[in-house]
């Protein structure tokens, strides 16, 4: 009768170990799909709007989590330049610069606001878009490029180790139940990953780029300077 209960426990610790192996695939698969378009494939010529969708449409197909799903749309386009997230077109035209920036509103779009990407592209508009000399917005694109690479090979690993501890919950599960729950705890861990850190970047946000902060940060320099010694 032991022996029975033990080799059922064995089959069972081995299909547990199998669901957890075809779980850590199945989502390195989707991590590794993540669509990062390099800066040389962003053409150098001016683009119609219309060639613009079909450009984003066909470059990060990956991310779509449907078939159907269009990653831009002119409404959007529009939309985007109406609310300072993108400078305009020129003569109906949008630039090398203009595709990188719109990459930049596609991956922050699904976790912000347009009011908090409006806040983070307007000064990087004023500030690279079309520059004449030093930093422009396709150097920082670059960098951003280079630094997501080396993130999605990170984020690899915390995938693995996510596998390994949702494994160490519920742990007493079996069968069916055990692939639900173990399911239901990288979700939830997940989840919470993307709470914490949603919320720093809004922090981040208001603290830096938000014209409250800069308000604020230019009254506190001007009553610093306005205090005399004698006062302090």
């Amino acid at each position: 009768m032991a022996s029975k209960k033990n080799s059922n426990d064995m089959n069972e610790s081995r299909r547990g170990r199998q669901d957890g192996q075809e779980l850590l695939l199945y989502l390195l698969d989707a991590v590794d799909k993540i669509d990062m378009i390099d800066p040389s494939d962003i053409p150098n010529i001016d683009l119609y709007m219309d060639q613009v969708t079909t450009y984003m449409d066909e470059h990060l197909k990956q991310s779509r989590r449907y078939s159907e799903d269009k990653i831009l749309t002119k409404t959007m386009i529009n939309n985007y330049a109406k609310n300072n997230l993108l400078p305009p077109p020129e003569k109906k035209k949008y630039s090398k610069e203009h595709i990188m920036l719109l990459i930049f509103i596609y991956y922050y779009k699904g976790i912000l606001s347009l009011q908090d990407i409006q806040s983070i592209l307007e000064p990087i508009g004023e500030r690279y878009f079309h520059a004449g000399s030093g930093r422009s917005v396709a150097d920082l694109y670059a960098e951003v490029i280079r630094m997501d690479r080396d993130r999605q090979e990170n984020f690899r690993e915390e995938v693995n180790d996510m596998v390994d501890d949702a494994a160490d919950y519920f742990s007493d599960s079996k069968g069916e139940e055990r692939e639900f729950l173990r399911v239901l705890s990288m979700i939830n861990m997940l989840a919470f990953d993307v709470f914490v850190r949603k919320m720093l970047i809004e922090k981040l946000i208001d603290r830096y780029f938000s014209s409250d902060a800069s308000s604020q940060d230019r009254a506190s320099r001007k009553k610093k300077k306005d205090v005399s010694p004698e006062t302090e």
